[in-house]
């Protein structure tokens, strides 16, 4: 009997990261025609340092924006504010603060993890059950890998690894070419809100060049992951 053919993974889907906000009011247009121009599967809310009834006001501001859009709203870090903001989830950098702040996310919201500098640091996130993990994010001194590593560890991660995978990106060359090496999610921030051409037209044509990569490769990796 002849083998029943492997339905290709899904299609990636976006992942938005805001720019770092004091005021909700400034980015609360620009980010409705943004999520309203492409498929958008999460939004990392990105928060200047504030005290935390601030903190909590920035978040409910922005919350219906994102939500009312069909996108899951995540916090990066500020995992004590997800429920009094009524955020989906968090985005947590490094181990230490994954494995701290996981427990009070889970299982009813989403605790992402990045800020993973080896191999072994991610497969200690997926095994503690994080619900993706995130590789090519600057560190914090605005440093980060190569598109080649970048690309060769989500190849890496999708080719044995169950949980979900998300490459940053910085350039629309880098979402396609992560596409392609079998990322389940592709982040971009910087290069929508900074484009000329303003953050709706720029996330189009980051969702464009997604379906290029992944259409470079669909059928390469199976849909289920061991």
């Amino acid at each position: 009997m002849a083998a029943k053919p492997v339905p290709p993974r899904p299609a990636p889907r976006l992942y938005l990261a805001t720019p770092v906000i004091d005021d909700p009011a400034r980015i609360r247009a620009g980010l409705a025609e943004a999520l309203a121009a492409a498929d958008v599967a999460a939004v990392l809310l990105r928060l200047a340092e504030s005290d935390p009834r601030t903190l909590v006001t920035r978040i409910k501001a922005l919350a219906p924006v994102v939500q009312g859009a069909g996108a899951a709203l995540l916090l990066d870090g500020h995992a004590d504010m997800v429920a009094r903001g009524g955020a989906d989830g968090a985005h947590l950098s490094g181990l230490a603060a994954f494995a701290e702040a996981a427990p009070q996310l889970q299982p009813d919201r989403i605790a992402g993890a990045g800020g993973l500098a080896s191999r072994h640091d991610a497969m200690v996130a997926g095994e503690s059950g994080a619900d993706y993990v995130l590789f090519g994010e600057p560190d914090a001194r605005g440093q980060r890998p190569s598109a080649d590593a970048v690309a060769e560890r989500l190849q890496w991660w999708a080719e044995l690894f169950q949980p979900p995978c998300v490459g940053y990106a910085a350039s629309h060359q880098d979402a396609g070419r992560f596409a392609a090496a079998g990322a389940d999610f592709v982040l971009v921030g910087d290069m929508i809100w900074a484009d000329q051409a303003g953050p709706a037209a720029a996330l189009a044509k980051a969702a464009d060049a997604i379906r290029q990569g992944y259409a470079s490769m669909s059928g390469r990796l199976p849909a289920g992951r061991d």
